[in-house]
Formats: structure tokens, C-alpha cells, sequence
């Protein structure tokens, strides 16, 4: 995809479609590897509630990686723990204050077009967490994963509300088996 300097790469995968599995956990490794330095951390950030659908996307991505044990990555928003618009920026400043320069990796749900429910977006810089229910949060990250939980439409909070709970476990999957893969054989960790 060809971008100008003010467009994001944005890579999309087909959650559904096993295949292409492969290319986006070399995609994100190659992400990674650009943006981390010998012994630098890694943060995970992952943003949602758990009470609602379709938007517990990140923190049970969260839940899944936090068991994952590998020196210097750190997980932040989890289902015991999530990361919302009421703490986000709390969690924020605590990452500054606690983490050295890290690698951070913002991961959340968003709502897109009918076609792109359950595909997964992939690109570097941050994200936007909230834009789809119009809330004003800051922009967050140096690489963005996000699921496409739903059709983004008239009443958004409302279609996270009845998001499919197996739509959204598919791309907790998908995206948790791209994270590992990467940890494991690209960060430089």
C-alpha cells in the first residue's frame, strides 16, 4: 500500500482465514525488530472493558499474554485489570514513569465496515482508542493492532454492547498467537 507521510501503513488480516497467520506474525516481528533495540522493553497496552462485548477484545488479549513468561515484556489491561477511558491515562503516565523507553504496543477493539468484521489491522504508530464512540482519549503507541469487532454505525455503543463474544475470541486468538510468535523470535529482548 502506498501511503503519504501523514497515512499509516495499515495491513489487513483475515481473522477467519488461517493462511494468513504466517504473514502477520512476520509482519509484526518485522515491527518489532525495526522499532526495539537490544534489551529494550516491550509493553503490551492493551485497551478495553470487560463489561462490554465488544469492546473486551483487548483485555482478553491481555489475560491470554500476561501468562506469557519472557524477560522485559510487561502487559497492561487485563480482565482483572482493564484499561479504559476512565484510567487510560493514568495507565499511561504509570508506563512512562515505570518503563524506560519501551516498545509500546497498543492493542483494542474498533468497529469498521460490514466486509472488514473480523479482520485484524496491523501498522506502526499509535492509535486513536475511543474514536469509534466519539470519546477524546490520547493517542497511544508505537505499533497498533486492533480487532474489527462489529459494523460501525448510527448507535456504536450500542453494537459493542451485542458484538458476537465468538467474533471476538477469534481475533483474541489470532492476534495472541502473532504476539507470541514475535516475543519469541523477533524481540530483542
Amino acid at each position: 500500500m502506498n501511503t503519504t507521510k501523514q497515512e499509516k501503513e495499515i495491513h489487513y488480516y483475515n481473522a477467519k482465514d488461517v493462511s494468513t497467520i504466517y504473514d502477520f506474525c512476520k509482519t509484526f516481528t518485522n515491527m518489532l525488530q525495526k522499532k526495539s533495540t537490544s534489551m529494550q522493553e516491550v509493553v503490551l497496552l492493551c485497551i478495553g472493558s470487560d463489561r462490554a462485548t465488544g469492546d473486551c477484545l483487548g483485555p482478553i488479549i491481555g489475560y491470554k499474554l500476561s501468562k506469557v513468561s519472557h524477560p522485559n515484556l510487561f502487559v497492561y489491561g487485563t480482565l482483572d485489570k482493564p484499561v479504559h477511558a476512565k484510567n487510560l491515562n493514568e495507565t499511561i503516565s504509570y508506563i512512562k514513569e515505570h518503563h524506560r523507553n519501551p516498545v509500546l504496543i497498543a492493542i483494542d477493539a474498533s468497529l469498521g465496515s460490514t466486509n472488514h468484521v473480523g479482520y485484524i489491522t496491523l501498522g506502526e504508530g499509535s492509535l486513536r482508542p475511543g474514536i469509534g464512540v466519539d470519546k477524546e482519549l490520547p493517542a497511544v503507541g508505537d505499533i497498533f493492532i486492533t480487532g474489527i469487532v462489529n459494523i460501525s454505525g448510527m448507535l456504536n455503543h450500542m453494537l459493542l454492547q451485542t458484538t458476537r463474544l465468538d467474533v471476538v475470541m477469534k481475533l483474541a486468538d489470532y492476534i495472541c498467537v502473532g504476539v507470541r510468535y514475535a516475543i519469541r523470535n523477533g524481540a530483542k529482548t
